[in-house]
């Protein structure tokens, strides 16, 4: 194995167009349960019930149940359960979750127009994930080769002396940047220039996901008589995103283990997105204190910035380079789905407060863009905007690989004084992942191309449990929640190609407690 380290980079500046791929882009899609905790503790389900700062982001008529001006900070800790410290990332972490304010006027005996902020994170990305398991007759250069094999590039050398993955004369969408460090750091035989690929008999990975999806929202809303409120939030995103992952497979050729190879990747996504909600509560029977909310939330429009380092070390026999790198940055847009909901709530006196709450999202309906090269320009708003279209193979791969989530909120609060309020809350999600969905890294798009590892899960439905005390003392309310949450999901660490992939359970589970502290004035 010739002694000598590859550091070039993996140029793509000939082909302009970018995108991402369908799993990459899926950890933008939903919510975690955050806001205020007397939203936590009731299980989120709230949307018909109203008056709390967090309905703004889900059913913005709850924003017209305020009668009074109210402000309120939220802040706690976020704790993985059953997770070892990786790349600095313990298990427990702070987390500032939700800060906004309501000003509300009377326009009438019994109508009023609130105008309102509110900051929250709406995604709490931190995160730490493990897996280890066997493997057999297969191992990730192996998809590299096999993709050369099947006929889905040709292995060539371009005139840097670089092993690319070509279709014709041109570079091919499917070669991606995990795929040009395992041919030109494993596959390349130095001494006759051939390709050849290795199994793996064991794999090792361990990721740690930081940062946030940030939500700031303005709201406008109004209540009728007492008996119809509703309600319109503008929303903009902040996405900050930063994982780190270290994959190591154990090599072996006929006569048994020949070393080892170790991928490490850095991956960034950066960026805004935009969105809208409304919502109608009415309450159907003029006696009665029961309400029923309709919600609808625009696709959020993401324009996004995605960037990677990352390297291959070669511990094995074999190859003909003992390191590799590839370091990339590239700009795509990201449209997730449309967002429908339906909640029902009830009190009982001033003692009970009972919400129920049902919303879907089709997560198959997401829809990666790529940038096309060169910007048009608008008279009219006399700017530039750069042109994006649908990446159709990714898009197919969605359909393939998510389903249409559905979500179920339900919670109840107690009031025993009225200075005190006891809170319990459920939240179900089922899983947007079909059973079968793979990250498909043969696909003839951008998605693949810019993708520096190989690693997918498939999260199946999760389960939130909640609960939750409240003290008010005049203007001042003092919130308290406990959140619970647990995911299970199937790890790959590649599409399986052949032999036994090595799928391994994983689960994510998560203890939260939230402090909020209001005023109402």
């Amino acid at each position: 194995m010739m002694k000598k380290l590859l550091f070039a980079a993996f140029v793509l500046a000939v082909m302009p167009a970018t995108a991402q791929d369908t799993y990459e882009s899926a950890r933008l899609l939903g919510s975690d349960l955050n806001g205020t905790a007397r939203y936590v503790g009731m299980g989120g389900a709230m949307e018909a019930l109203g008056a709390d700062i967090s309905t703004m982001g889900t059913n913005p008529a709850g924003i017209g149940l305020f009668r009074h001006s109210t402000a309120s900070l939220s802040f706690g800790f976020v704790s993985q359960q059953d997770a070892q410290k990786f790349d600095g990332l313990g298990k427990t972490n702070m987390s500032f979750d939700q800060a906004g304010f309501i000003y509300s006027a009377r326009v009438g005996s019994s109508s009023y127009v609130n105008v309102g902020f509110n900051y929250h994170k709406s995604r709490n990305f931190d995160q730490i994930l493990s897996a280890a398991n066997a493997l057999s007759k297969c191992s990730q250069n192996g998809l590299t080769y096999y993709k050369a094999e099947r006929g889905i590039y040709e292995l060539d050398f371009n005139k840097q002396g670089d092993v690319i993955g070509y279709e014709g004369d041109n570079r091919s969408w499917s070669y991606s940047e995990n795929d040009y460090m395992n041919a030109n750091v494993l596959l390349l035989d130095p001494n006759d220039e051939m390709f050849y690929t290795m199994d793996a008999n064991a794999y090792s990975f361990d990721k740690a996901h930081r940062g946030w999806i940030a939500d700031y929202d303005f709201n406008v809303s109004g209540n009728v008589n007492d008996r119809f409120y509703w309600g319109v939030t503008v929303g903009v995103k902040d996405v900050n995103y930063k994982g780190y992952s270290e994959y190591a497979e154990s090599l072996v050729d006929s006569k048994g283990s020949c070393g080892s190879v170790a991928v490490g990747d850095e991956r960034k996504i950066k960026g805004s997105g935009i969105d809208m909600k409304a919502g109608i509560i009415f309450r159907p029977v003029e006696e009665s204190p029961f309400r029923i909310g309709l919600s609808i939330a625009t696709p959020t429009w993401y324009d996004l910035t995605s960037s990677n380092d990352s390297y291959m070390v070669n511990n094995s026999d074999y190859g003909a380079w003992d390191e590799g790198s590839s370091h990339e940055s590239y700009d795509f847009k990201y449209y997730t789905p449309w967002k429908f909901g339906l909640s029902m709530g009830h009190t009982i006196g001033n003692q009970i407060a009972l919400g129920l709450g049902y919303e879907y999202m089709d997560y198959s309906a997401s829809k990666n863009r790529v940038n096309e090269d060169g910007r048009w320009y608008d008279d009219w708003y006399d700017d530039y905007y750069t042109r994006s279209h649908t990446d159709e193979p990714m898009k197919d791969n969605t359909d393939r690989s998510l389903t249409g989530q559905h979500t179920l909120k339900a919670g109840v609060e107690f009031k025993p004084v009225p200075e005190l309020a006891v809170r319990f809350g459920y939240n179900y999600l089922s899983s947007p992942y079909e059973e079968r969905g793979v990250r498909d890294m043969t696909l003839d798009s951008p998605g693949v191309s810019y993708a520096s590892t190989t690693d997918y899960v498939n999260w199946k439905d999760t389960h939130r449990i909640t609960c939750g005390l409240g003290v008010k003392a005049g203007g001042l309310n003092i919130d308290l929640a406990y959140q619970y949450n647990t995911t299970d999901g199937d790890f790959h660490p590649f599409q399986p190609y052949a032999g036994n992939s090595g799928v391994k359970e994983v689960s994510n589970k998560r203890h939260q407690v939230l402090l909020t502290l209001g005023y109402t004035f």
